[in-house]
């Protein structure tokens, strides 16, 4: 099914492509995904010594992680990212001084500062008048990038390279069970370039602060933590709220496509595949069946084999599950990305065909 998505007709409270949270985008294609996975895969068994067996086989039976892999010491998201960069650069025979943005999607920088992106800026030889930049966001950060770069191509840009990775590892307590099994480590780099042909990317994206809380590293940044409150983990680990985080997403994901489709104006049977942040089985599962979308052709999931990586769980999804599908063809999806901030974010458009979409090791 390659249905084409028509941008819907902008009316005066449309001006510049706006529907109150939306924003149609045309003229930018999406070229290749590369992603890098780092070490070999981590079964269950290894965290099982910490927390021990039945305790890890309680949360596989909800997250449904069979394996993940790790950053090793001394290795970075901007590592993975420059590999899978470098990678993707070399399949596309593209230039690094053709390159006139790099936008880097992390919440695991290498320092405070510089931004991570001009590091890698300097690590793939990009031009002088090239600008590059960080955004700090997980779970929706890879909607939030193609948003961004898309809006930088209508500016003038002609290729924009996205890279989007976390070493959440780093950021787990091992004594966690309700994080220590579920994420992984990987890196990404998506190239999108001008073509007037394209057509259009209906984004949707969404923020709630007050429940920023559910999703938290307290300590590190710059703002004291609070003498007074009591942590029951390392308060420079990372916080989740299961709960809280479990019903925001039931609350908003189904709304959010909902609204995405009338945006474009079709509806949901027209789209070919749902490419979901991979949060946890059981929920990708569940936000299934409210949207219509129970088989894995419609719905694929990864988790089992990468656990969630949080910016880089759709472009595993991409360079993975979707890759023969969207290097012989094309695809209508909507990618929807979801989780800490609280904060949301999708785009439907026709994607491929893509001179490539692969995974590899670093």
């Amino acid at each position: 099914m390659t249905t084409t998505a028509p941008a819907s007709p902008a009316s005066d409270s449309e001006k510049g492509g706006r529907r109150r949270g939306g924003y149609a985008l045309s003229g930018v294609a999406l070229r290749g995904v590369v992603c890098a996975v780092p070490g070999p895969p981590i079964p269950n068994s290894v965290i099982a010594q910490t927390l021990g067996d039945q305790a890890v086989a309680d949360v596989v039976k909800m997250v449904g992680v069979e394996t993940r892999h790790w950053a090793a010491p001394t290795q970075t998201s901007a590592d993975l990212c420059a590999a899978a960069a470098e990678r993707l650069l070399e399949r596309l025979g593209w230039a690094p001084d053709s390159i006139d943005a790099l936008i880097f999607v992390t919440q695991t920088p290498d320092h405070p500062l510089p931004a991570s992106a001009c590091l890698l800026h300097g690590r793939l030889k990009l031009a002088n008048d090239c600008q590059a930049f960080d955004v700090n966001l997980g779970c929706s950060g890879y909607v939030y990038g193609l948003w961004l770069a898309s809006s930088l191509i209508q500016s003038g840009c002609q290729r924009v390279l996205l890279l989007a990775g976390e070493t959440s590892s780093r950021l787990v307590d091992p004594s966690d069970r309700g994080t220590a099994v579920l994420f992984g480590d990987a890196g990404s780099a998506s190239a999108l370039e001008h073509d007037p042909a394209a057509s259009a990317m209906n984004f949707r994206m969404g923020t709630d602060g007050a429940g920023a809380g559910a999703l938290m590293v307290p300590q590190g940044g710059f703002r004291p933590v609070d003498p007074d409150r009591a942590f029951t983990l390392d308060p420079t680990r990372l916080h989740m709220d299961g709960g809280e985080v479990f019903t925001f997403t039931l609350r908003e994901v189904p709304k959010l496509v909902a609204a995405t489709l009338a945006d474009a104006g079709i509806t949901g049977d027209k789209v070919d595949a749902y490419l979901l942040h991979q949060a946890n089985r059981f929920m990708l599962r569940h936000i299934g069946k409210k949207i219509g979308a129970t088989d894995t052709d419609r719905l694929p999931i990864n988790i089992d084999r990468y656990g969630n990586t949080s910016s880089a769980t759709i472009p595993l999804l991409l360079a993975d599950d979707m890759a023969r599908r969207l290097t012989t063809g094309s695809a209508q999806l909507m990618l929807v990305g979801f989780g800490v901030g609280l904060s949301w974010g999708a785009v439907l458009a026709e994607f491929g065909p893509l001179a490539c979409a692969e995974v590899i090791a670093a």
